[in-house]
Protein backbone atom coordinates (compact mmCIF):
# COMPACT_ATOMS: atom_id res chain seq x y z
CA UNK A 1 0.00 0.00 0.00
CA UNK A 2 3.07 2.42 1.10
CA UNK A 3 6.46 2.77 -0.39
CA UNK A 4 8.28 4.75 1.70
CA UNK A 5 6.30 4.68 4.71
CA UNK A 6 4.62 1.85 7.23
CA UNK A 7 1.47 2.26 8.39
CA UNK A 8 -0.17 0.28 11.46
CA UNK A 9 -3.59 0.73 13.78
CA UNK A 10 -3.19 -0.29 17.63
CA UNK A 11 -5.12 0.53 20.34
CA UNK A 12 -7.18 3.88 18.52
CA UNK A 13 -3.17 4.65 17.55
CA UNK A 14 -2.07 4.91 14.29
CA UNK A 15 1.68 5.07 13.74
CA UNK A 16 2.93 6.46 10.71
CA UNK A 17 6.67 5.83 10.19
CA UNK A 18 8.70 7.17 7.67
CA UNK A 19 10.66 4.67 5.98
CA UNK A 20 13.71 5.41 4.17
CA UNK A 21 16.45 4.84 6.73
CA UNK A 22 19.21 4.69 4.77
CA UNK A 23 19.06 8.54 3.95
CA UNK A 24 17.87 9.34 7.40
CA UNK A 25 14.28 9.48 5.98
CA UNK A 26 14.60 11.78 3.45
CA UNK A 27 11.62 13.68 1.57
CA UNK A 28 10.91 12.40 -1.83
CA UNK A 29 7.48 13.21 -3.88
CA UNK A 30 6.52 9.82 -3.29
CA UNK A 31 6.93 9.58 0.72
CA UNK A 32 4.82 13.20 0.56
CA UNK A 33 2.18 10.87 -1.57
CA UNK A 34 2.17 8.30 1.19
CA UNK A 35 1.93 10.88 3.74
CA UNK A 36 -0.91 12.41 2.53
CA UNK A 37 -2.94 8.95 1.43
CA UNK A 38 -1.61 7.90 5.32
CA UNK A 39 -3.10 10.78 7.33
CA UNK A 40 -6.06 11.11 4.92
CA UNK A 41 -7.07 7.34 6.13
CA UNK A 42 -6.20 8.46 9.47
CA UNK A 43 -8.56 11.19 9.55
CA UNK A 44 -11.46 9.24 8.23
CA UNK A 45 -11.05 6.22 10.58
CA UNK A 46 -13.03 6.44 13.29
CA UNK A 47 -11.66 4.13 15.21
CA UNK A 48 -8.06 6.29 15.24
CA UNK A 49 -8.06 9.02 17.94
CA UNK A 50 -4.51 9.60 17.81
CA UNK A 51 -1.85 9.37 15.27
CA UNK A 52 1.65 9.43 15.87
CA UNK A 53 4.30 10.07 13.22
CA UNK A 54 7.96 9.24 13.48
CA UNK A 55 10.80 7.47 11.74
CA UNK A 56 12.61 4.41 10.73
CA UNK A 57 16.22 3.61 11.79
CA UNK A 58 18.82 6.66 13.51
CA UNK A 59 16.68 9.66 12.10
CA UNK A 60 13.33 11.56 12.28
CA UNK A 61 14.08 13.45 8.57
CA UNK A 62 16.75 14.90 6.85
CA UNK A 63 14.92 17.13 4.98
CA UNK A 64 14.16 16.59 1.25
CA UNK A 65 16.11 14.14 -1.02
CA UNK A 66 18.26 16.27 -2.91
CA UNK A 67 19.24 13.43 -5.21
CA UNK A 68 15.78 12.70 -5.91
CA UNK A 69 15.97 15.88 -8.95
CA UNK A 70 13.67 17.75 -7.02
CA UNK A 71 15.43 20.71 -7.73
CA UNK A 72 16.07 20.41 -11.06
CA UNK A 73 12.89 22.64 -12.43
CA UNK A 74 12.56 25.34 -9.90
CA UNK A 75 8.87 25.70 -11.42
CA UNK A 76 7.90 22.20 -10.99
CA UNK A 77 9.32 22.49 -7.95
CA UNK A 78 6.95 25.08 -6.62
CA UNK A 79 3.94 23.69 -8.35
CA UNK A 80 5.07 20.28 -6.85
CA UNK A 81 5.00 21.41 -3.24
CA UNK A 82 1.90 24.06 -3.74
CA UNK A 83 -0.02 20.44 -5.03
CA UNK A 84 1.55 17.81 -2.45
CA UNK A 85 3.88 19.20 0.34
CA UNK A 86 1.29 21.90 1.18
CA UNK A 87 -1.35 19.93 1.51
CA UNK A 88 -0.17 17.13 3.57
CA UNK A 89 1.21 20.55 6.10
CA UNK A 90 -2.50 21.41 6.44
CA UNK A 91 -3.60 17.91 6.81
CA UNK A 92 -1.62 17.44 9.81
CA UNK A 93 -2.60 20.80 11.38
CA UNK A 94 -5.82 20.50 10.83
CA UNK A 95 -6.80 16.93 11.49
CA UNK A 96 -9.39 17.07 14.30
CA UNK A 97 -7.58 14.11 16.01
CA UNK A 98 -4.21 15.15 18.17
CA UNK A 99 -0.90 14.20 16.22
CA UNK A 100 2.38 13.55 18.10
CA UNK A 101 5.74 13.80 16.83
CA UNK A 102 8.23 10.88 18.06
CA UNK A 103 11.51 12.53 16.87
CA UNK A 104 14.55 9.78 17.30
CA UNK A 105 17.21 11.60 15.74
CA UNK A 106 17.64 14.31 13.04
CA UNK A 107 15.39 16.73 12.32
CA UNK A 108 16.35 18.85 9.56
CA UNK A 109 14.71 21.23 7.13
CA UNK A 110 11.28 20.57 5.88
CA UNK A 111 11.60 17.41 8.31
CA UNK A 112 12.06 19.82 11.05
CA UNK A 113 8.84 21.47 10.03
CA UNK A 114 6.93 18.31 9.40
CA UNK A 115 7.63 17.67 13.04
CA UNK A 116 7.05 21.11 14.04
CA UNK A 117 3.36 21.07 12.49
CA UNK A 118 2.27 17.89 14.98
CA UNK A 119 0.48 19.08 17.89
CA UNK A 120 2.98 17.37 20.42
CA UNK A 121 6.45 17.44 19.71
CA UNK A 122 8.21 14.71 21.83
CA UNK A 123 12.08 14.17 21.04
CA UNK A 124 14.83 11.81 22.36
CA UNK A 125 17.96 13.68 24.41
CA UNK A 126 20.15 13.13 21.15
CA UNK A 127 17.96 14.46 18.97
CA UNK A 128 18.68 17.54 16.13
CA UNK A 129 16.74 20.37 14.79
CA UNK A 130 18.09 22.19 11.78
CA UNK A 131 16.20 24.42 9.91
CA UNK A 132 19.24 23.87 7.36
CA UNK A 133 17.83 25.87 4.35
CA UNK A 134 19.85 28.71 4.04
CA UNK A 135 23.01 26.00 3.63
CA UNK A 136 21.65 25.42 0.58
CA UNK A 137 20.50 28.67 -0.67
CA UNK A 138 17.03 27.94 -0.20
CA UNK A 139 14.60 29.20 2.20
CA UNK A 140 11.59 27.32 4.73
CA UNK A 141 9.13 25.26 3.76
CA UNK A 142 6.42 22.97 4.99
CA UNK A 143 5.54 25.41 7.48
CA UNK A 144 8.25 26.70 8.70
CA UNK A 145 7.61 30.32 8.04
CA UNK A 146 4.57 29.80 10.28
CA UNK A 147 5.27 27.32 13.06
CA UNK A 148 8.43 28.21 13.94
CA UNK A 149 7.97 32.40 15.39
CA UNK A 150 4.64 31.03 16.73
CA UNK A 151 6.28 28.22 18.94
CA UNK A 152 9.99 30.13 19.76
CA UNK A 153 8.94 33.87 18.92
CA UNK A 154 10.00 35.96 15.93
CA UNK A 155 13.47 37.08 17.00
CA UNK A 156 14.30 33.61 17.31
CA UNK A 157 13.17 32.11 14.81
CA UNK A 158 14.92 34.48 12.39
CA UNK A 159 18.02 33.54 14.16
CA UNK A 160 17.38 29.89 13.68
CA UNK A 161 16.63 30.22 9.50
CA UNK A 162 19.35 32.62 8.80
CA UNK A 163 22.10 31.12 10.61
CA UNK A 164 20.90 27.45 10.28
CA UNK A 165 22.42 26.07 13.44
CA UNK A 166 21.83 23.02 14.85
CA UNK A 167 19.84 22.95 17.79
CA UNK A 168 19.94 20.25 20.20
CA UNK A 169 16.43 18.70 22.37
CA UNK A 170 17.67 19.97 25.26
CA UNK A 171 17.49 23.84 24.04
CA UNK A 172 14.72 23.01 21.96
CA UNK A 173 12.65 22.23 25.08
CA UNK A 174 14.14 25.82 26.90
CA UNK A 175 12.93 27.25 23.62
CA UNK A 176 9.40 25.89 23.47
CA UNK A 177 10.29 24.40 20.44
CA UNK A 178 8.85 20.78 21.70
CA UNK A 179 6.89 19.61 24.36
CA UNK A 180 9.27 16.87 26.48
CA UNK A 181 12.29 15.46 26.00
CA UNK A 182 12.68 11.45 26.93
CA UNK A 183 16.30 8.87 27.04
CA UNK A 184 16.54 7.89 23.76
CA UNK A 185 15.80 4.08 24.81
CA UNK A 186 12.84 5.80 26.59
CA UNK A 187 11.19 7.71 23.76
CA UNK A 188 9.00 4.64 22.13
CA UNK A 189 7.65 4.11 25.75
CA UNK A 190 7.12 7.65 26.35
CA UNK A 191 5.30 8.15 23.46
CA UNK A 192 3.34 5.00 23.81
CA UNK A 193 2.36 6.11 27.29
CA UNK A 194 1.30 9.63 26.08
CA UNK A 195 -0.43 8.32 22.25
CA UNK A 196 -2.62 5.76 25.09
CA UNK A 197 -3.75 8.44 26.88
CA UNK A 198 -5.09 10.58 23.70
CA UNK A 199 -6.48 7.74 22.59
CA UNK A 200 -8.59 7.26 25.64
CA UNK A 201 -9.66 10.54 25.68
CA UNK A 202 -13.16 12.25 24.93
CA UNK A 203 -14.18 13.52 21.12
CA UNK A 204 -13.39 17.37 22.07
CA UNK A 205 -10.06 17.09 21.74
CA UNK A 206 -10.39 17.79 18.42
CA UNK A 207 -12.45 20.57 19.15
CA UNK A 208 -10.00 21.71 21.06
CA UNK A 209 -7.40 21.17 18.90
CA UNK A 210 -8.90 23.25 16.51
CA UNK A 211 -9.99 25.86 18.88
CA UNK A 212 -6.28 26.44 19.28
CA UNK A 213 -5.10 26.52 16.22
CA UNK A 214 -7.79 29.42 15.46
CA UNK A 215 -7.53 31.27 18.15
CA UNK A 216 -3.80 32.42 16.77
CA UNK A 217 -5.61 34.25 14.08
CA UNK A 218 -8.38 36.12 16.40
CA UNK A 219 -9.04 39.07 18.34
CA UNK A 220 -10.27 38.39 22.18
CA UNK A 221 -13.81 39.30 20.88
CA UNK A 222 -13.74 36.12 18.19
CA UNK A 223 -12.65 34.14 20.33
CA UNK A 224 -14.70 34.46 22.96
CA UNK A 225 -17.59 33.51 20.48
CA UNK A 226 -15.97 30.40 19.33
CA UNK A 227 -15.31 29.01 22.93
CA UNK A 228 -19.25 29.69 23.36
CA UNK A 229 -20.10 27.79 20.35
CA UNK A 230 -17.59 25.00 20.84
CA UNK A 231 -18.59 24.85 24.19
CA UNK A 232 -21.91 23.99 23.26
CA UNK A 233 -20.90 21.79 20.65
CA UNK A 234 -18.86 19.92 23.33
CA UNK A 235 -22.08 20.01 25.79
CA UNK A 236 -24.03 18.30 23.24
CA UNK A 237 -21.22 14.94 22.80
CA UNK A 238 -21.80 12.07 24.77
CA UNK A 239 -18.49 12.33 26.47
CA UNK A 240 -19.44 15.08 28.04
CA UNK A 241 -22.21 13.52 29.52
CA UNK A 242 -19.97 10.57 30.82
CA UNK A 243 -17.73 12.61 31.90
CA UNK A 244 -20.45 14.65 34.03
CA UNK A 245 -21.64 12.04 35.78
CA UNK A 246 -18.17 10.14 36.23
CA UNK A 247 -17.10 13.46 38.12
CA UNK A 248 -20.26 13.87 40.33
CA UNK A 249 -19.56 9.08 40.71
CA UNK A 250 -16.17 10.17 41.73
CA UNK A 251 -15.16 7.74 39.29
CA UNK A 252 -12.87 7.59 36.11
CA UNK A 253 -14.71 8.42 32.99
CA UNK A 254 -14.93 6.41 30.07
CA UNK A 255 -14.69 8.23 27.08
CA UNK A 256 -16.03 6.17 23.85
CA UNK A 257 -15.14 8.99 21.74
CA UNK A 258 -18.87 10.51 20.93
Amino acid sequence: MYETILYQVAGGVATVTLNRPASLNSINFQMIKDLNKAFGNAKDDQAIRCVVLTGAGRGFCSGADLTSGMLNNPEELASGLKETLNPLIKSLHEMEKPVIAAVNGVAAGAGCNLALACDLVVAAESAVFYQAFVKIGLVPDAGGSYFLPRLVGPRKAMEMVLLGEKIGAADALRLGLINKTAPDEDLVSEVGYLAARLSSGPCCQGMIKTMINRSQEMDLGACLEMEADYQGMAAATKDSTEGVIAFIQKRKPEFKGN
